[in-house]
């Protein structure tokens, strides 16, 4: 596997995916997108794997995108045919993560923003922790939520609730999430491995091609439609990085104060 901050651990049938990046509130750079849909691409192959979970090191479970990459976009530094090539990565990554034949469970502490909340819909379950935050931050740097993850965000906590998270782009508490449906569970902050490690061995101990035919068959029929509705998500992005509202919101994030939208 390509080196970068993601590690992939096996132990039994359970297959352990990391993001150890801490130190940098394990924010998503291009590199490490494509480093991580190898390692869930790699899964078909694995014939070991009954479960996976996805965790991180540090206080976070994710910051999202490097918001300095972010600001490059606005630029026009890079031709527009090759920012829009560049600008489907983070589809084709949740799509990977979303394939996984085997049940997914994601483990969730801190902040999961932006990228990082995206991955966590893209799993199949939830565990978090009482201090866990979840958001889509997209909305207050003058963007729209990307990825084709806005239909995981509605098949996650239902229409208006997601509207209220991705057009807010405030955080909810981790109460609230439960409440939502979007933890199946929120455990004491040193217990959440060790529940999302009973849930994946609950799992690993059922009929594999059973489990994974029901899997799939469900996550096809709850998604029929995404690629059809989100195939420009990524036009709209390019959109929204050409205004005036962009270019405000990242200076107002990086100047830690609230955003002065023109509407241009």
């Amino acid at each position: 596997m390509s080196e970068g901050p993601f590690r992939l651990e096996q132990n039994g049938h359970i297959v352990t995916i990391t993001h150890d990046r801490g130190e940098k509130s394990n924010a998503l750079t291009p590199a490490s997108m494509l480093q991580l849909k190898a390692m869930a691409e790699s899964l078909a192959d694995n014939g070991e794997a009954r479960a996976v979970i996805f965790r991180a090191e540090g206080k976070h479970f994710g910051a999202g995108m490097d918001i300095g990459g972010l600001r490059e976009a606005g630029r026009g530094t890079t031709p527009a045919v090759q920012q829009r090539r560049s600008a489907e990565l983070g589809g084709r990554l949740l799509r990977a993560i979303r394939e996984i034949h085997q049940p997914t469970i994601c483990v969730i502490q801190g902040a999961a923003t932006g990228g990082a909340a995206c991955i966590a819909t893209a799993c199949d379950f939830r565990v978090g922790s009482p201090d866990a935050r979840i958001g889509y931050g997209e909305v207050r740097l003058g963007i729209n939520l990307m990825w084709h993850a806005l239909p995981l965000a509605i098949q996650t906590v239902g229409l208006a609730r997601a509207k209220r998270m991705v057009m807010t782009g405030a955080l909810f508490d981790a109460d609230t999430m439960l409440d939502w449906g979007f933890f199946d569970s929120v455990v004491a902050a040193d217990e959440r491995d060790a529940a999302a490690l009973r849930m994946a061995e609950e799992f690993a101990a059922l009929p594999p091609i059973a489990v994974q035919m029901i899997k799939r068959s469900a996550n096809a029929w709850a998604g029929a439609l995404d690629q059809a509705v989100m195939h420009a998500d990524a036009d709209q992005w390019l959109l929204g990085t050409r205004t005036d509202d962009f270019g405000e919101g990242i200076q107002a994030f990086f100047d830690k104060r609230p955003g002065d939208f023109s509407g241009n």
